[in-house]
């Protein structure tokens, strides 16, 4: 079985990705949060150089992914990855942010199929590298999954990555797991899962029920329990000991990154982190409200002081969220 850390923007970039796999051990690959547009004969950006730097992710597989509905953008993007020595490439068209929808981009491609079509025979006609595709059942229902999954069936694909929720779901409510059920039967390629595996049940559940499947894309899961593929495979729980190991080489690396931005960073990873303590509320309370530095290295010590971890901590989708 493999397992990959979804992409997720703001949270597992470069920086978390080294800082994980050293804490907890290398995962089989790890897909980048979509990199900023890249225009037709302009060079990567900064920003952009930095997540795919080969030097930053050495050791790792990553699999860039870009979100583009411009074959010429995409084919010279891939080639500047490829020089850089990547292998596969990845097609965002399940993002379900409105202001990327509305562009016809991520999950808004789902809405003009002929469209799409034409430019996924020709992306994968050229690009210097393998693609594969992460999507959605489509925008306001599943009604037309079947058409969507016959036009991806017409393409080579590396592998299709299916969330199997709508655009209009975001990430409320259930998966609708049969999709993927479907696809992991017909499609002439890989198909890997994602969406909703919290816990270790939740994969015990999924291979039970599609025992062909053969590649677990996890988010939220592995943001609340980064031991949780280590548990799955037979090692250890998550202690206390190594989370908070992995805090602090974690804000330490962010603060080389980006100075005193890292507290807001940080913030964000403890809305994931802080649903592993029996008292996810008293933790939310200690961190929701700093600012500066010495404010939050205070309130982690606080935390890590008296906190206590769940015996198995996961990311319950259904809760009503902290904040």
């Amino acid at each position: 079985m493999l397992f990959s850390l979804a992409p997720m923007e703001g949270l597992t970039g470069h920086v978390y990705r080294r800082v994980f796999s050293e804490s907890f051990g290398s995962l089989d690959r790890y897909y980048t949060p979509f990199l900023p547009q890249i225009r037709m004969g302009c060079p990567l950006s900064p920003k952009a150089l930095k997540e795919v730097d080969p030097e930053a992710n050495r050791g790792l597989t990553v699999i860039p992914q870009l979100l583009s509905n411009n074959a010429d953008e995409f084919v010279w993007a891939a080639q500047q990855l490829a020089d850089l020595g990547y292998r596969e490439i990845n097609l965002n068209v399940g993002c379900p942010s409105g202001t990327v929808v509305a562009k016809g981009r991520g999950a808004g491609f789902l809405g003009r199929l002929e469209e799409l079509e034409r430019f996924l025979s020709d992306v994968c006609e050229r690009s210097p590298l393998a693609v594969s595709v992460k999507t959605r059942l489509g925008i306001a229902n599943d009604d037309g999954f079947e058409r969507i999954l016959e036009l991806f069936c017409r393409v080579p694909w590396a592998e299709l990555i299916v969330h199997p929720r709508v655009q209009k779901d975001r990430y409320d409510g259930a998966a609708r797991k049969e999709a993927f059920g479907t696809a992991l039967a017909r499609a002439p390629f890989p198909v890997a899962y994602n969406g909703d595996v919290c816990g270790a049940d939740d994969i015990e559940a999924l291979t039970e029920a599609y025992p062909a499947t053969q590649h677990i894309m996890i988010g939220r899961g592995l943001l609340t329990n980064p031991a949780l593929v280590r548990m799955v495979r037979g090692g250890t729980c998550l202690t206390h000991g190594e989370l908070q190991q992995f805090h602090d080489a974690l804000f330490e690396a962010y603060q080389r990154e980006m100075g005193g931005n890292a507290v807001f960073r940080m913030k964000e990873w403890w809305f994931y982190v802080e649903r592993a303590f029996v008292d996810p509320m008293r933790v939310h309370r200690a961190i929701r409200k700093v600012r500066t530095i010495a404010d939050y290295e205070a309130a982690a010590d606080r935390i890590f002081a008296e906190g206590r971890l769940c015996s198995n901590p996961r990311f319950d989708a259904a809760e009503t969220p902290l904040r």
